[in-house]
């Protein structure tokens, strides 16, 4: 390298840095070590992480397990070579599994269609909101306040720039279901959707039904968004709604910090091409045989700005492949034991702390402790377990409380430590 600059030395080739400037003694790094040496060294290292604690946070965010096959699946190369399907001939793996997964997704959801996938359940919320206020020609968005606090603010700053109001409505303080007087008050003619979410931020189990009635009687739409997805396993899926938005990174999509994630939408089959993102449908091929086809995507890539119903530019195709593969591993008998699984784990913890809403609750829910969340925490930290998530932040109305989730990987001791922690 020296040779072709023309230098003969190191020295030669920093010449330009201020000598005062250089460093003048060796850098304080240890000898050179072996590959295997070095493995060993992270590996020691991530033994210190609380990766492997036991973790009662939830929040939008699950622990649930995820099975090896996953990662094997998802790294074949015919997903992986063809990852954005623009040319159907060369990517029929990806356009298959996305066609699977906009299936299940139906299944789950009692809707009609539903997209490729979107960034996450937080993004999938606003899409949703400006789908409906283009469906029905009105401009306000009324959304409740135990929809998720972050959900919330995203659906606020997309809607902020596209002069569509966002007012909200709020909980009952005893169930902490919808607030269903506030949500009748605050209905009009401009209200283009309502958006709930069940089970909502608190662990609550909405009456979706209701909230459609109310809506649809005054001419807007039900927009349902969920961020634990196992739930749909056991609940009755919202068809009550027009349009379903969630999150579901519970389908064997690692937390990873805060993401990747995969959100969707889906819809009434009268509302498809209001859709943002891409779709994928059936067609065959010139000799008669099945075949996939990206049959609409109505953003600025493919049609007239003007006419574009999002900006969106993609799909999680990889992420929402997790999901697929899950979806297939399970069966609906799978995921519906899976979600029993998390609906017993979170009673019997329940039945040990004081909870702080009455309304039913799927796998997470608001309990009041003894001593101060943070107190709590700190204590469970100690022994190895990573509490709930403290309310105040969000809710200061709900300061002293703590949200708590239990999983179908939490297991019986740590919750009997969490109860202890709590009284």
């Amino acid at each position: 390298m020296l040779a072709a600059c023309g230098l003969t030395s190191s020295e030669e080739l920093f010449a330009q840095i201020p000598p005062e400037a250089g460093l003048k003694r060796p850098l304080n790094l240890a000898p050179g070590i072996s590959e295997y040496e070095i493995a060993d060294y992270f590996k020691s290292l991530a033994e210190k992480n609380a990766a492997a604690y036991p973790s009662f946070l939830g929040a939008g965010v699950y622990r649930h397990y995820r099975p090896v096959v996953i990662d094997t699946i998802v790294s074949r190369g015919e997903f992986l070579t063809s990852y954005t399907p623009y040319q159907s001939e060369i990517s029929q793996g990806t356009l298959m599994t996305i066609f699977e997964f906009q299936t299940m997704i139906c299944q789950l959801t009692g809707m009609d269609v539903a997209n490729a996938s979107m960034y996450d359940g937080s993004t999938a919320v606003p899409e949703a909101a400006m789908m409906a206020a283009r469906i029905t020609g009105r401009r306000r968005i009324l959304v409740a306040r135990s929809v998720h606090p972050e959900y919330r603010e995203v659906l606020r700053t997309y809607t902020r720039s596209q002069g569509l109001p966002v007012d909200e409505f709020g909980y009952d303080g005893e169930s902490g279901q919808i607030d269903f007087a506030d949500l009748e008050a605050k209905l009009d003619a401009e209200t283009a959707c309502v958006v709930i979410q069940a089970p909502n931020f608190f662990g609550i189990v909405e009456d979706a039904p209701r909230a459609a009635e109310l809506a649809h009687a005054k001419g807007a739409l039900l927009v349902f968004t969920f961020s634990e997805a196992v739930s749909l396993g056991i609940l009755e899926p919202p068809r009550d709604a027009d349009i379903v938005a969630g999150e579901l990174q519970s389908f064997s999509i690692p937390p990873s910090y805060g993401g990747p994630f995969a959100g969707v939408i889906a819809a009434k089959d009268k509302y498809v091409r209001q859709l943002p993102g891409r779709l994928v449908g059936q067609t065959v091929d010139t000799n008669g045989n099945r075949a996939f086809c990206l049959t609409l995507a109505t953003r600025e890539q493919h049609i007239r700005r003007e006419k574009a119903t999002s900006n969106i530019c993609t799909n999680q195709a990889l992420i929402a492949l997790m999901a697929t593969v899950f979806l297939e591993l399970y069966g609906k008998r799978g995921v519906r034991e899976l979600a029993t699984q998390n609906l017993a784990k979170a009673r019997y913890l329940a039945s040990a702390v004081k909870r702080r809403f009455t309304g039913p609750f799927f796998n997470e829910f608001v309990a009041i402790s003894a001593a101060s969340p943070e107190e709590v925490n700190a204590h469970l930290l100690e022994r190895g377990i990573i509490g709930g998530l403290p309310l105040a932040k969000f809710y200061p109305e709900l300061a002293g409380t703590m949200l708590l989730c239990a999983t179908e990987m939490t297991k019986r001791a740590d919750m009997d430590a969490v109860a202890e922690a709590c009284a």
